[in-house]
């Protein structure tokens, strides 16, 4: 009798322990305060994932993470530049900003940005007319994200307009892709060059500076987080 009560709490004991790393595994590395910037500034200690994920016709993709001419704040923003050569064979490409870099759910390391309203960042084309998404969220895998959310395609001007992410009513515990820009051939047949600054999570439904005003709409998804495997 005494050997099944013992078998008993060891059950309990261990059952509670995977609980906890379950739950672990799933929760984000909790941030101290809003804003919570993905970019402000080139090389800025503030700013939090890493460009690392490029997707598709990686090939056809040049940064520059210092563009210094024309920011819309600061001393820099974030040059793109997509050639659509199809040197992958894709007829799409795009970049994800990710933490710990490289990481497409292999590896624990998101963020919890629990309490973020909505995600804003600036964006204009080069010539006006580029046809960009822009996503946060969504890597699956074992550390699958715990949402995501869409802007949809959105047409960009030659002048820095204000986009923003709605994330309310998102789980947003464990946010290892913290941005996202994607871009296609079929939308950009030449290709294409644009700009993003001023991209940061926050806790109010305004933006923190209102330069440039106008807004897109959002489209969002709700997933449900994954358990390790």
């Amino acid at each position: 009798m005494r050997r099944f009560i013992s078998l008993i709490f060891v059950i309990a004991f261990v059952t509670t322990l995977y609980a906890q790393e379950e739950e672990e595994i799933l929760k984000g590395i909790k941030i101290k305060k809003f804003p919570f910037y993905i970019y402000t500034d080139a090389f800025n200690r503030e700013n939090h994932y890493i460009p690392s994920g490029w997707m598709g016709d990686y090939g056809d993709i040049k940064i520059q993470q210092k563009w210094t001419k024309d920011a819309q704040s600061g001393q820099s923003c974030f040059q793109i530049k997509y050639t659509a050569e199809r040197k992958q064979g894709a007829g799409w490409a795009g970049i994800y900003w990710q933490n710990p870099p490289n990481n497409w759910g292999t590896s624990k390391g998101g963020y919890d940005v629990t309490g973020a309203k909505k995600l804003f960042f600036y964006a204009r084309g080069e010539k006006g007319d580029e046809l960009v998404e822009f996503k946060m969220g969504g890597i699956t895998g074992q550390y699958s994200d715990s949402s995501s959310g869409t802007t949809g395609p959105v047409e960009l001007t030659k002048d820095w307009k204000l986009y923003e992410i709605d994330l309310a009513d998102l789980d947003l515990s464990y946010i290892s892709g913290g941005f996202c820009v994607v871009f296609s051939g079929q939308m950009n047949p030449d290709g294409c060059t644009f700009y993003m600054d001023e991209c940061y999570y926050s806790d109010s439904d305004k933006p923190l500076s209102t330069k440039a005003v106008e807004t897109t709409s959002s489209k969002k998804k709700k997933t449900s987080k994954r358990k390790k495997r």
